[in-house]
């Protein structure tokens, strides 16, 4: 379906009603300078974090003995350093993101670490059998792209649920798509154009609606095919302007390989 649009607890802080219970609010707090809330703040979303990562692991995380979770834990506090309410995200969102992040990046350091070991050192698996080089370097090989085609998927995941903020739908991108190739390059850089302008993005995070007069006048286009084509401008710039690099590879290179959103 990608290749077709493509063309190719929160926990009591204090009795004060006052308070900020919302996770939104609470990091941004921190971020103002209330430092005092970050170590209640993530200690209550420790297990929120200990799920999170058991997820990605494909197994129970144990927050007392795995690397993992320190790495997770890690990840989520640099979340509430980065996260922006401009961007149009729920903080739980974006800190599940860069958890998924790190933990890859984890895991890839790993194995590198674990190219540097003599092959004599994986001779045997697990029941005592012999393994070959040839074996272990498919294995190794497998598991990466294991990674990156999860990875993939988060990113197309995390990318429609946000369209469905501007009430889009991922299959409407198919058919917003342009049939033409030139038509296509024309508004993918419109829709670039668009991200890489702070103040036009964030009217369109904190409005949901296309800035129209600015994009008509700056991409030199009638007022008509801006907002015929607004669905699909508005996804290539939030593809530009979020945490997608594979798409936005993929945009770069026309990767014929399809992407659906289905597991």
């Amino acid at each position: 379906m990608f290749k077709r649009f493509l063309g190719k607890s929160s926990a009591e802080l204090a009795p004060d009603s006052h308070e900020p219970q919302e996770p939104e609010e609470i990091v941004i707090s921190i971020q103002d300078g209330r430092a005092e809330l970050r170590n209640s703040f993530v200690t209550d979303y420790q297990p929120y974090v200990a799920k999170i990562a058991s997820g990605i692991c494909k197994r129970y995380i144990d927050p007392a003995r795995d690397d993992e979770f320190s790495v997770a834990l890690s990840a989520f506090n640099e979340a509430i350093d980065g996260y922006s309410r401009d961007a149009g995200r729920s903080f739980l969102g974006f800190a599940e993101t860069v958890i998924r992040r790190r933990l890859i990046d984890y895991f890839r350091k790993e194995e590198r670490h674990a190219h540097s070991l003599p092959f004599s050192s994986f001779e045997t698996d697990e029941e005592g059998g012999s393994l070959q080089p040839l074996e272990i370097k498919q294995a190794v090989e497998a598991h990466e792209s294991s990674q990156k085609a999860e990875e993939r998927q988060s990113e197309i995941l995390d990318f429609n649920r946000v369209l469905q903020e501007f009430d889009i739908a991922f299959a409407d991108l198919v058919k917003a798509s342009p049939k033409h190739a030139d038509s296509r390059q024309l508004l993918m850089k419109v829709g670039h154009q668009l991200a890489g302008d702070a103040d036009l993005m964030r009217y369109l995070i904190s409005r949901k609606l296309l800035p129209v007069a600015e994009l008509t006048s700056r991409a030199g286009l009638s007022r008509k095919t801006i907002e015929r084509n607004r669905k699909y401008i508005i996804a290539i710039a939030l593809i530009h302007n979020g945490p997608y690099p594979f798409l936005r590879d993929y945009l770069q290179t026309g990767n014929s390989t399809e992407m659906s959103v289905s597991s």
